[in-house]
């Protein structure tokens, strides 16, 4: 199969064309299902019986360094078992863990290329994009037809803003070795792309493959609640929203629940589940995640205008993609700077972004400028686009278009 991007498109046709390639394969190879781990470095034969359950991964692979403290190879495994543990559970106590091991290897061995890509793996999980982009590159140039680092590489590249890049990233993964590993997350990100654009019971059937293909993978579950949400089905939303942060309690599904609990009323209960927020924050920050835009965004909706100022110029300044330029407009337009939010909204859109949300608090910014034009252009996309885009923010979508002269 053959997927080319010849010219620079907006980042959601990329992942949709780069998903769709995926979906195709998965189609042919539906008898094959993801694996339960993360896939280890070490060669076919050993990972042929690799244990079923990450838990039982780190301890086969602790007890063979005990045998075996100098094996490179079941370093790193183990760094990337640590990695997936994060994943599973969203304890971020396993980074420096794993950051340990990457170093000892990485000291010996400079040009492991496995070590180099579970490495750069590190880095974006702690949101540090320019690391994890060296990191990426480097191990390409060790072993120019590896295809993992460059999932490294092109989330990388999506988090620094440099989109006419992953385009050609994404080609060269097509190109090399299209792999079913991914499947769930790509499936999700379809299922987020039909939900920008308002086809929600599309979005329900991606997420719901998803969780087919890797049952209970948090991101497809907080999809399919933020889908019901969006249907009304605040009750049935509420419950999946707990369920996954249960599992894993990241802050953006922390907010998620406590703006469906704000939208069915349920102030108390809200306000009592969006205080983990804070102290999720502080347990990733004390791990060695950079949380700036994150924090910003949920300090912008729902705590300290001033402080998330402060936060999204910091993640602005590291890494200027499109999400961290909504996060400071957002955050300026909230702080009463709208004229000023609205030039880093409209740097969010710039690549003509089909995100209802960026478009709504691009919105609110115009009419905080009072530019009411654009403001009720902005709006009306947004809703157009998606009318139920959050059970929140859109009905204050639709109240302010109607105070617009």
């Amino acid at each position: 199969m053959t997927l080319r991007f010849p010219h620079l498109r907006p980042l959601a046709a990329l992942v949709a064309a780069f998903g769709a390639a995926l979906l195709v394969l998965a189609l042919v190879n539906r008898g094959s299902a993801p694996p339960t781990t993360a896939p280890p470095t070490s060669s076919d034969a050993a990972t042929a019986a690799v244990p079923r359950t990450t838990d039982a991964l780190i301890a086969t692979l602790q007890r063979a360094l005990r045998v075996r403290p100098n094996d490179l190879t079941a370093r790193t495994d183990l760094a990337d078992a640590y990695l997936q543990k994060v994943r599973e559970t969203g304890d971020p106590s396993f980074y420096p863990r794993a950051g340990s091991l990457l170093q000892g290897v990485l000291r010996i061995a400079p040009r492991d290329s496995g070590a180099l890509t579970v490495a750069g793996t590190l880095a974006l999980a702690r949101h540090d994009f320019r690391q994890g982009l060296r990191l990426g590159d480097a191990a390409v140039r060790t072993e120019p037809g590896s295809v993992r680092p460059l999932a490294v590489i092109v989330d990388a590249q999506t988090e620094l803003g440099r989109y006419a890049d992953v385009g050609r990233t994404l080609q060269r993964m097509i190109d090399l070795k299209p792999s079913l590993a991914s499947y769930a997350r790509v499936q999700t990100l379809l299922g987020t792309l039909e939900f920008d654009r308002g086809r929600l019971a599309e979005a329900r059937r991606a997420y719901t493959i998803a969780l087919l293909r890797q049952p209970g993978f948090p991101a497809a579950g907080a999809g399919l609640a933020r889908v019901e949400a969006a249907q009304g089905e605040l009750p049935a939303a509420i419950r999946r929203y707990r369920r996954v942060v249960a599992r894993l309690p990241l802050p953006e599904y922390v907010v998620g629940l406590g703006e469906a609990e704000l939208a069915a009323g349920r102030a108390a209960a809200a306000l009592r589940d969006l205080a983990l927020v804070g102290a999720e924050e502080r347990l990733l920050q004390a791990n060695g995640v950079n949380t700036d835009v994150d924090l910003a965004l949920y300090e912008a909706s729902h705590g300290s205008s001033q402080r998330a100022v402060l936060l999204a110029r910091r993640a602005y300044a590291a890494a200027p993609s499109v999400r961290s330029a909504d996060a400071l407009g957002w955050a300026l337009t909230r702080a009463g700077h709208p004229a000023s939010g609205l030039r880093f909204a409209q740097r969010a859109l710039r690549l003509g972004s089909r995100d209802p949300l960026f478009l709504y608090h691009a919105g609110i910014a115009a009419r905080g400028a009072r530019q009411t034009a654009e403001a009720r252009h902005l709006l009306t996309a947004s809703l157009s686009l998606n009318p139920r885009f959050s059970p929140l923010w859109a009905p204050r979508a639709r109240a302010a278009l109607r105070t617009l002269p």
